[in-house]
């Protein structure tokens, strides 16, 4: 279906069949579907307006734009979109399914939105990014995004020489503190009843790591309203300004139980994401995955060069199924004379 660049209202939706719809309007499915806009593709992002960095006051990493609020990034990727002609709905998915494809075989979904509102698509492009799940110690979700840090490119910078205390979830934690070892000289690892063998341990106090082995009671907050420190369970309060936590990471997939996409989870407990191949290909013909749902580690960037690169390969079936429908037609002609 091919479409002129005229911008839609974020609100309108297009009536009959779309060429895709994206979930989710992160970093990878705004980009994913600027590159369908920009292909001619009719395109619907569905945006339920919680991205994972928004706590964060700048995205980081990103060439050219480090230091940019989430916010402001996404509201330019927005206004992108819709400049060729793609819709943005604020909305939320609670089903997408495959219904009756084509009379030639194409693909063809269902979106179903919480306002009842429905889409019918060629394509999906499953954007939905992922949810950090923090560890139950009292105090340390109010903190999250600002004293709180997972991870050391997007946030080691802005806290380097500061006072940091890394609180232990599992065998990842230890390549965690020494990442952040990088940032600050003042490093405090408290592991929470994990196992540390000899041999970290003895890394560790190479590198001027000091750990605490008891128990962690509460993540205490400072009169200013920052962090204080971590107070352990003998009633001790180690001072700290900075606490890193690895977070267990899960794909978010709320309403795309009906697709049958496939997960898998992370080791050592880290969380839970979508399959996929190459350029976010999934087990389900017209399904591609891209960003924090499939691959949890990336960054702002990654999660954008992914959506670019679904979004092509969504473009290029779309052009393949049209030619061989196009083809059908030029024959059914020739065979009727």
């Amino acid at each position: 279906m091919t479409r002129t660049n005229t911008a839609h209202a974020a609100e309108e939706l297009p009536g009959g069949t779309v060429d895709a719809v994206v979930i989710g309007g992160g970093a990878a499915g705004l980009n994913g579907a600027l590159m369908l806009a920009r292909s001619r593709r009719s395109v619907v992002v569905v945006d339920s307006g919680g991205p994972r960095n928004a706590p964060a006051a700048g995205v980081h990493g990103l060439l050219a734009l480090d230091g940019t609020p989430p916010a402001e990034l996404l509201a330019r990727g927005r206004a992108e979109v819709r400049r060729y002609g793609g819709t943005v709905r604020a909305g939320e998915v609670v089903r997408a399914a495959a219904s009756e494809p084509s009379a030639e075989g194409d693909p063809r979904f269902t979106v179903t939105l919480a306002d009842g509102a429905t889409l019918h698509a060629r394509r999906l492009l499953v954007a939905t990014g992922l949810r950090d799940v923090l560890p139950e110690v009292p105090g340390l979700a109010e903190h999250w995004g600002q004293g709180v840090v997972h991870c050391p490119y997007c946030h080691g910078w802005e806290v380097r020489d500061e006072p940091v205390g890394v609180l232990a979830v599992g065998p990842a934690s230890v390549h965690h503190a020494l990442l952040f070892r990088q940032l600050t000289e003042d490093l405090v690892y408290f592991t929470r009843n994990t196992a540390l063998d000899p041999d970290t341990r003895a890394r560790f106090a190479a590198r001027g790591i000091r750990i605490v082995d008891t128990p962690v009671d509460r993540v205490v907050t400072a009169g200013n309203g920052g962090i204080a420190g971590v107070r352990l369970t003998d009633g001790q309060l180690v001072p700290r300004r900075v606490v890193a936590v690895a977070t267990s990471m899960r794909a978010r997939g709320e309403g795309l139980e009906a697709l049958g996409l496939p997960m898998r989870d992370l080791p050592d407990g880290m969380g839970r994401h979508f399959v996929t191949g190459p350029a976010g290909a999934t087990e389900v013909a017209g399904v591609r995955v891209a960003g924090n749902a499939t691959d949890p580690a990336a960054q702002v960037g990654a999660s954008a060069a992914a959506g670019a690169l679904a979004g092509a390969h969504l473009n290029a079936e779309l052009v393949a199924a049209d030619t061989d429908a196009a083809l059908a037609a030029a024959q059914r002609d020739t065979s009727g004379r």
